[in-house]
């Protein structure tokens, strides 16, 4: 196998997973975040950047580097690893969530997923087949089945049709899969807000014998509570020897409250695209910190954090800089957000050494100004 998962310990407080994620470019502490790079890059962010904020493995899209350069172009240069200059670990969603999300622009088969793109309005079509070939093209360490996302809400039936084209496409996948000593595919258990569903999906998903399994389909528009009632109702059944990837959450008490429930990895677009719109997440709460409030305020935007940030600029800065339109006020925010993610996910992993992730959580959501 490409990956290999260690659990180190669980939690005495919740049974959250401490753990190693050993893989061809190196070895991951989970809990972990993942920033996305959606276009080949964490938009503003240079790879010596991610370094210095101690990222661990970042996500790439299928979806649209197919588009735009192309797989065949990334493989002819080397693969998505040379071709942006990050010689760590990337994991590709398959495109499954993009081209769902295409709504009027896509249609359905069992076959695939015909659609119109984004940019130009081309038609194309993705297959289990294609997405497994262009995974393989880019040269990710960590490979998505394409699945079906139902939406929220959405009727029972529907929801356990697409659950069941989603494992007939995971075994296609898997028999397409050409690179299995180098990439690992997971599986993406689907079956909506539905317990007997999810149970099913993830029943023919083990049978199926995947290296890691992520839960799909959630993050969709449903409330949180239901969000962490899916996860109490899933997890336990998830094999203990593999990873647990949460697809599509990033604020901060979804990475906490989804350790608590046994999660290992997490990504979202989220730190990065509030970063770029002015906001930023502190030790006592979000920032926007093009308020007047932070006019005069030449203090550090974080006093807690140690980001190159914080040490550096004031909240009176940062807020001229998006006022006036200049791009180093995006990549200062992004900077901060992601190292904020990647520090709060360090002190997870902490917590859950120490047993304490219950304490950890209150402690934060406290400060943070959850309810």
């Amino acid at each position: 196998m490409a990956i290999k998962y260690e659990l180190i310990k669980e939690c005495k407080q919740t049974g959250a997973r401490l753990g190693k994620l050993h893989t061809p470019r190196g070895v991951i502490e989970t809990p972990i975040f993942m920033p996305v790079g959606t276009q080949a890059t964490v938009k503003t962010m240079t790879p010596e950047e991610l370094k210095e904020i101690k990222s661990q493995i970042i996500l790439s899209n299928t979806y649209h580097l197919y588009l735009r350069p192309g797989h065949k172009l990334i493989e002819n240069a080397g693969g998505l690893h040379k071709f942006m200059n990050w010689d760590g670990p990337i994991l590709t969603d398959s495109g499954g969530f993009q081209v769902f999300s295409l709504g009027d622009l896509r249609k359905i088969s069992e076959e695939g997923v015909e659609f119109r793109s984004h940019l130009d309005g081309s038609k194309h079509f993705i297959s289990p087949e294609k997405a497994v070939e262009i995974q393989n093209s880019l040269g990710s360490d960590i490979m998505m089945v394409f699945d079906e996302c139902a939406p929220y809400p959405a009727e029972k039936q529907y929801v356990k049709n697409s659950l069941e084209r989603t494992t007939r496409w995971a075994k296609r996948c898997k028999d397409a899969h050409k690179n299995t000593d180098k990439q690992a595919l997971f599986g993406i258990i689907q079956g909506g807000m539905y317990e007997d569903l999810r149970k099913q999906s993830l029943e023919e998903l083990i049978e199926l014998d995947f290296p890691g399994y992520a839960v799909g389909g959630l993050s969709v528009g449903e409330p949180k509570p239901l969000m962490y009632e899916v996860l109490e109702y899933t997890t336990p059944f998830m094999p203990k020897n593999k990873p647990r990837y949460l697809m599509g959450v990033g604020s901060p008490d979804c990475l906490i409250e989804g350790a608590i429930r046994g999660i290992d990895m997490f990504d979202c677009v989220l730190p990065s695209r509030i970063g770029r719109n002015g906001t930023a997440m502190t030790s006592v709460g979000k920032i926007v910190i093009k308020n007047s409030a932070h006019t005069e305020a030449f203090d550090a935007l974080d006093p807690e954090c140690s980001c190159y940030t914080c040490k550096n600029y004031s909240r009176a800065y940062l807020r001229h800089l998006f006022k006036a339109n200049e791009v180093l006020g995006l990549r200062l925010l992004t900077y901060h957000n992601l190292h904020f993610l990647l520090k709060l996910m360090e002190e997870v992993r902490q917590a859950i050494r120490e047993d304490r992730l219950l304490d950890y959580r209150n402690e934060f959501f406290k400060k943070y100004g959850y309810e």
